[in-house]
């Protein structure tokens, strides 16, 4: 009898550490776009998705659960695996939004699987899957970094551009800075690659950045054709 007992409390323990596993907190979320005329211009090259070459804007890279400490969870419920029957309807607006550019070329499922699988699961203690994919969908809608860029007249035309002059445009557009990640072209020439902003915990409001990511940029950056 004691055995049984026994065998049950571990159970249950084992039970409890997996939901609190599960519903990890986080602090805030990272929101990163990416530009694909700077991502096809790195020596891994790109593949455009099977639906075609997409439009010359930026594109989601992701939702990132994050710590202020600069640290951040991953692949926290290897039960809750991507389950593209759950996004029939935003469907379109993913293919349109957040298209795969890796190689070879795919329908973006791989890609979403993975942002799910290693970062949204770690977002399951408020948003689950359709919230998840619909939150970055809502937020890239409510940031259109390429309009705000334009309309500071920084273009995508492989001109330069100060460093600083990018982050002040995003910052007067959104009210709060952005971090920027860039890349290096075959030539050697620092590229603008990614945007990141900040977004709280319900995954809706953009907030200032409790830490922002090392940037490796130069103080002038190309911006590069699509």
């Amino acid at each position: 009898m004691e055995l049984k007992w026994s065998i049950l409390i571990n159970l249950l323990i084992v039970q409890y550490l997996s939901v609190v596993c599960v519903s990890e907190e986080f602090d805030f979320f990272y929101f990163v776009q990416q530009w694909p005329g700077a991502y096809c211009d790195t020596k891994q090259s790109c593949c455009y998705p099977k639906t075609g070459k997409p439009a010359a804007d930026f594109g989601i890279h992701g939702l990132w659960p994050n710590y202020k400490d600069g640290s951040y969870p991953s692949n926290c419920d290897p039960d809750s695996v991507f389950d593209k029957s759950q996004l029939s309807e935003l469907m379109s607006s993913l293919q349109k939004n957040w298209p795969s550019l890796s190689c070879p070329s795919s329908n973006g499922f791989r890609f979403w699987s993975h942002e799910w699988e290693k970062h949204g699961t770690c977002s399951e203690s408020e948003l689950d899957q359709i919230e998840y994919f619909e939150a970055a969908l809502k937020l890239k809608e409510k940031v259109n970094l390429l309009e705000i860029l334009k309309n500071a007249e920084i273009e995508p035309d492989d001109g330069f551009y100060s460093l600083d002059s990018i982050e002040e445009a995003i910052t007067k557009a959104v009210g709060h800075a952005p971090g920027i990640e860039c890349n290096k072209d075959s030539a050697g020439h620092s590229q603008l690659y990614q945007v990141y902003l900040c977004v709280d915990t319900s995954g809706s409001e953009i907030i200032e950045c409790p830490v922002l990511p090392k940037r490796r940029c130069a103080s002038d950056v190309q911006f590069a054709k699509f």
